[in-house]
């Protein structure tokens, strides 16, 4: 099992010491630095600057947002990268949801899955540089318009766009694209169309399930993909490391309430879901209800609520001996990167609970 670092989003401003911290990564032999967009920094820039001083170790976004870049915007940025990290990038997509999407890129958010499925087929066809990139779908049509359609010329088309191949020719024509999943079709998609998956509430308890959602993927996978056998599971983990468990548990307990409680819409929150299928509904409600007052009190009592049988489930906690223990959990699932969510202190410690039980 790999070990990667997930640096995430900015929040009021750019993390201190990420330069260091990325180089240390790579000299400790960690496979790979991963960055991700919400409503403010975006994913390439920092991990463009950041990689930029490293040779070896993969760069990863988790995720870019589908809606912040057309399909061919995005190849575009996956082939730069791909070039000047000499071959380390990979690409990482994710739909986000309604609240962003319609209320931060203005786009509407309706069948992502199918939106997915279009948008993944057009990088492929920028990537691959067969022929002139040609697609005609519910959501995206390239060229767009033609010149005998009153309606295309309505809404302002003027119907002279060209199907196009991209100048640059791909340093890998099969660059991986990683899919953000936490829903069960969207996770069966990810295994159809991609190379890997980026979960971030994955559980060892319920790996059977999760395999199967994924082996229903990869029985309708096209056989010009990467093989099943090569496809990634690339598990954000938050990681806090503290002797003592009960100030690790302070640390981590507002993390939970949240995603739980504050991230996205009161009647589409995809974190919540994807908690609530691991068995805690009924705290879900709780949390959810104190998060959302917008009181500091409560956002404090919603926090409290997360119960440490749910921590242990999908992260890794309290002193190095006690991560080594939760971390064996880990080792026979589909999982085969575990990106640390965290600090230093998170990512040394899963690195020396990882040399404690492989020795």
């Amino acid at each position: 099992m790999r070990i990667g670092i997930n640096a995430g989003y900015w929040q009021a401003g750019p993390p201190l010491g990420m330069v260091e911290a990325v180089k240390s990564a790579e000299q400790a032999g960690l496979d790979s630095v991963w960055t991700s967009e919400a409503y403010g920094s975006d994913a390439l820039t920092p991990l463009a600057w950041w990689g930029a001083s490293t040779s070896t170790v993969r760069l990863g976004t988790a995720v870019m947002q589908l809606s912040a870049r057309t399909p061919t915007a995005a190849a575009m940025a996956a082939l730069t990268m791909d070039h000047l990290s000499g071959g380390r990038f990979v690409m990482g997509l994710g739909v986000s949801g309604p609240q962003v999407v319609e209320g931060w890129y203005g786009q509407p958010y309706a069948r992502p899955l199918a939106r997915t499925r279009e948008y993944v087929d057009i990088v492929r066809q920028v990537f691959r540089r067969e022929r002139p990139v040609e697609h005609q779908g519910r959501f995206y049509s390239l060229p767009l318009g033609a010149k005998d359609d009153a309606d295309a010329r309505e809404r302002g088309i003027v119907g002279l766009g060209k199907a196009l191949k991209s100048t640059v020719h791909p340093l890998r024509s099969d660059l991986p694209i990683h899919l953000a999943a936490e829903g069960p079709k969207n996770i069966a998609l990810a295994a159809e169309i991609c190379d890997g998956w980026l979960p971030l509430f994955y559980s060892p308890r319920l790996d059977g399930q999760f395999r199967e959602l994924l082996e229903d993927g990869f029985d309708r996978r096209s056989g010009d993909l990467t093989p099943a056998e090569q496809f990634e599971v690339s598990a954000t983990v938050p990681v806090v490391a503290n002797d003592n468990l009960d100030d690790a548990l302070a640390t981590i307990r507002p993390f939970f309430a949240l995603y739980i409680g504050g991230m996205g819409a009161k009647s589409a929150n995809f974190h919540r879901s994807a908690v609530e299928r691991l068995g805690y509904g009924e705290i879900c409600d709780d949390v959810a209800a104190l998060y959302q007052t917008g009181r500091p009190s409560d956002k404090a009592k919603a926090a409290e609520l997360i119960p440490l049988e749910l921590i242990d489930d999908v992260a890794l906690v309290g002193p190095v001996d006690r991560i080594a223990q939760g971390l064996k959990r880990w080792k026979d699932t589909a999982v085969t990167s575990i990106l640390v969510q965290g600090d230093h202190t998170g990512v040394t410690a899963l690195m020396q609970a990882n040399a404690t039980i492989s020795s």
